[in-house]
């Protein structure tokens, strides 16, 4: 490819024009097929299928995906084996990096500018080492969600907060009325306890700091008990541990699976246990109530819908989630275009309205989403001033592991922040 930017003057621009398409002079044709392996689950595998096939129509390439159901270690195997495909799509960024001494720069295989200027901030900057980019996203999830039962909050007169003043608003005055408690919020997970409080965390140091204070945190360079994460921290402890903001506080919320949301769903008040807001991912609704859950398979909110956690003042709107990232074994023609579709914000056509797919491109037509859920959902994401990817699962395993620790001990009033911080720091 080098050899060829020093052909004849006349041949240059046919050159710089092929290069744009991804089939420039040097690159082998392909043979009309590209595999691509991943973790997507039976919905999600199949409706990605499904856009490929579409997708497939107008561009002659045959792409077969392939789910592995194990994906971190059976990739492994497959590459071992001399079994690896031509695209891979992980679901963790830290996973796609291990094996980036298999794998190709991005930018080797195709032109990555135009799925990184339309990406919402943050997304490109996952899956980078020594300068090279070597994934980007195919699909995206949300954990900057609120839900909440429309039901009660009709009953009570409340209205959905759009800004952190106004959400703080809407706590005191729940907790004026005697209505319920302002939050549902448990942590308890068995072996993984403590997950559910490290989102809290890092949805403030994202939406105080931005995704390079964010990224330097996960990597260690800015310390847990730094100025800018102890004030993310405060935030927490003012929005859940302080009286009258979760039922039984800090303690409960240590011993409360995070998986129970019936008191969401509660009409008994505060001697039921009933709670109002309920900050999750968007795979919470299967931890719904069955008859809650037929409600929004049906596409009634009656009792059940969700907003986005409102940025803190004197923040940025920032969306923590998870998603899917697409990086390249081999190099040729067809592997490029099948790059450059996937990577775009044209993917996601058939699968967002056939799977939990949320695009992480913020030019992704939301009108695609099937119902006002989904749409809030796809939203959030699109209109994030920044992304921040999971940022305990970014961390070192045995960092990450403190974090659940100590986090669920300063919880539950056991230690303070201070000391929390440093037992987590101690970990890098």
């Amino acid at each position: 490819m080098k050899a060829k930017r020093f052909l004849a003057a006349a041949a240059v621009a046919a050159v710089a024009a092929a290069a744009l398409t991804s089939c420039a002079a040097g690159k082998p044709a392909g043979d009309g097929e590209v595999t691509i392996f991943g973790g997507y689950g039976e919905a999600q595998a199949k409706a990605f299928q499904s856009e490929l096939d579409n997708w497939s129509k107008d561009s002659g390439i045959k792409v077969t995906f392939t789910s592995l159901a194990s994906f971190d270690t059976d990739i492994k195997a497959k590459v071992t084996a001399g079994q690896e495909p031509d695209i891979a799509m992980w679901p963790q960024p830290g996973g796609l990096l291990d094996m980036s001494d298999s794998l190709l720069p991005l930018s080797e295989v195709t032109d990555i500018a135009p799925a990184q200027k339309t990406l919402v901030p943050g997304w490109d900057t996952l899956a980078v080492k020594d300068g090279n980019v070597y994934g980007l996203p195919v699909s995206a999830n949300v954990k900057t969600l609120v839900f909440y039962n429309p039901s009660a909050f009709e009953k009570n007169g409340y209205t959905v907060p759009t800004t952190d003043a106004e959400l703080t608003a809407l706590t005191d005055k729940i907790k004026a009325d005697g209505s319920g408690y302002p939050w549902c919020a448990g942590i308890e997970s068995g072996g993984a306890t403590g997950w559910a409080i490290t989102d809290w965390l890092e949805q403030y140091v994202l939406d105080y700091n931005g995704v390079d204070v964010y990224n330097k945190w996960i990597a260690g360079e800015v310390a847990f008990d730094s100025a800018e994460v102890t004030k993310a921290a405060d935030k927490v402890a003012a929005t859940l541990l302080a009286d009258g903001q979760v039922n039984g506080g800090g303690a409960a919320m240590a011993t409360d699976n995070f998986g129970n949301t019936a008191p969401l769903f509660e009409t008994g008040g505060k001697a039921k246990g009933q709670c109002f807001l309920l900050r999750q991912g968007s795979f919470i609704t299967d931890f719904f109530p069955d008859a809650i859950k037929a409600e929004v398979a049906a596409g009634d909110y009656t009792h059940a819908n969700v907003f986005p956690l409102p940025a803190p003042d004197g923040g940025q709107a920032g969306v923590l989630g998870g998603g899917d990232l697409a990086a390249a074994f081999h190099n040729d023609a067809d592997v490029a275009k099948v790059l450059d579709f996937i990577l775009s914000d044209k993917v996601g056509t058939i699968m967002a309205s056939a799977s939990s797919f949320v695009s992480p491109h913020a030019t992704f037509d939301t009108s695609l989403y099937p119902n006002s859920l989904t749409k809030t959902v796809g939203e959030t994401m699109a209109k994030a001033a920044v992304f921040g990817f999971d940022g305990s699962d970014r961390m070192p395993s045995a960092v990450n592991a403190q974090f659940w620790l100590s986090g669920t001990d300063w919880v539950a009033g056991k230690v303070d922040w201070k000391t929390a911080a440093a037992a987590i720091q101690a970990k890098y």
